[in-house]
């Protein structure tokens, strides 16, 4: 027993606290920007904004949030983790209490859409992709999907929790409290907890780890190519696609998905906990998904997680009870999480670890276009048509295409990339 304790204690492994960690900061950071559907009644309301008009705004921060991970991403690469996190922080926090005082357009237009979503940019899944890239290499996709773990978690929790905050205390005092959670969570993680120095085995010493045939067999990723030789190539932009599926449609259904229910008869708190049950499901999916990433050729995992999400957009135009909204929730929900996972998995598995923060930027930055159009879309489509048909059958047709482009991403690093010798 004396010498069991010991033994055991060792086999843990720092790099699970950073996980953790990252996750918990991805959950309120995920939870606002995907979390915009409880705000957009009462903000259209309170304001005097129609919903294409706030639509607009929306799609605006989501176009912000994309175009600050590419950003986030070479800031860590130059100067740490740590100073990119702190930076974000202090801008979300910032623009919470502008977005409170907030009065008319412009105002809010900055405030939320620019300056919020640039922060939360700062501090999301992008900005710790890369530490995590770094601390874990066999365990690399369970890492990895333990990260969208929080990604959901802020589906699941916060949704709900800001319709229920935003009945009882307004929308505004709703922001004030999430500002100030934000930084209490948030700060004592980033200081205490976030750690640059990886061992140089990373998780490779773990007992078992060399039983891994997988892995013995995989060939070295390419870690020689620049950004611009990456972009030059097609697995690169075979992921790229994917992600402008996965953010057109998990934006719109952040967006527009409560108001789509509630045009559709539900009440607000039955939309909200059909929308929280996708992430709450996905949670738990993410152990078992986690599980089998890192045992199964990643792009067919990518390739079911898309096809049955579609499948999901579908079956909530279509629910007529809450019952029916549940199961169809819990059914997608089992594949919500995990796309992003795989995404920088797969990157980092082709390109190496060295670039995947600013790779997996660039290529998230498809993914929030993708949000941006749906924003805008969802708003326009309806008022135009009256139907929530036009922008969730688009979403059902994109995550079939990001399926089917996906299947064919290489298992290795395709063998005409390799450089020939002279």
């Amino acid at each position: 027993m004396p010498e069991s304790a010991p033994a055991n204690a060792a086999r843990w492994y720092y790099g699970w606290n950073i996980v953790a960690a990252a996750s918990l900061i991805t959950l309120l950071t995920v939870g606002m920007r995907m979390g915009v559907g409880p705000f957009f009644l009462p903000v259209s309301e309170d304001l005097g904004f129609s919903r294409s008009v706030l639509s607009s705004i929306v799609a605006v921060g989501m176009l912000c949030y994309g175009l600050a991970m590419p950003a986030a991403g070479y800031m860590v690469s130059r100067f740490g983790t740590k100073p990119v996190l702190l930076l974000g922080t202090s801008v979300v926090v910032l623009s919470s209490i502008w977005s409170v005082l907030a009065t008319g357009y412009w105002s809010f237009f900055f405030s939320y859409g620019v300056f919020l979503s640039a922060g939360l940019g700062f501090t999301s899944p992008v900005a710790m992709t890369p530490i995590i890239a770094k601390w874990f290499t066999r365990l690399r996709g369970m890492a990895l999907f333990f990260l969208s773990t929080g990604s959901m978690a802020g589906i699941a929790i916060m949704t709900p929790v800001f319709t229920v905050m935003i009945e009882s205390l307004g929308w505004r005092w709703t922001m004030v409290a999430y500002g100030t959670v934000f930084v209490v969570v948030a700060l004592p993680l980033i200081l205490w907890v976030i750690r640059e120095d990886a061992p140089a085995e990373t998780d490779t010493r773990l007992a078992g780890a060399d039983k891994s045939p997988a892995k013995a067999k995989q060939s070295p990723p390419l870690m020689h190519l620049s950004v611009m030789q990456v972009l030059k190539t097609k697995p690169y932009w075979q992921v790229f696609i994917g992600l402008f599926a996965c953010g057109f449609s998990m934006n719109l259904l952040g967006t527009h998905g409560v108001p789509m229910l509630v045009d559709h008869c539900f009440t607000p708190m039955t939309a909200s906990g059909g929308i929280g049950m996708i992430g709450l499901v996905a949670i738990f999916s993410t152990v078992l998904l986690g599980r089998i990433s890192d045992r199964m050729p990643k792009h067919y995992l990518l390739a079911i997680i898309y096809f049955v999400r579609g499948l999901g957009f579908i079956g909530l135009l279509m629910v007529m009870t809450p019952l029916e909204l549940y199961v169809v929730a819990a059914i997608g929900g089992i594949v919500w999480a995990g796309s992003l996972a795989m995404s920088s998995a797969i990157l980092a598995d082709i390109y190496g670890v060295r670039l995947v923060g600013v790779l997996y930027g660039w290529a998230y930055l498809g993914h929030q276009v993708g949000a941006m159009i749906s924003s805008w879309f969802g708003g326009w489509g309806y008022e135009v048509t009256a139907s929530h048909w036009p922008a969730f059958g688009a979403a059902a047709i994109l995550l079939f295409i990001g399926a089917a482009v996906s299947l064919t991403l290489p298992v290795r690093r395709p063998p005409s990339l390799v450089r020939q010798p002279a």
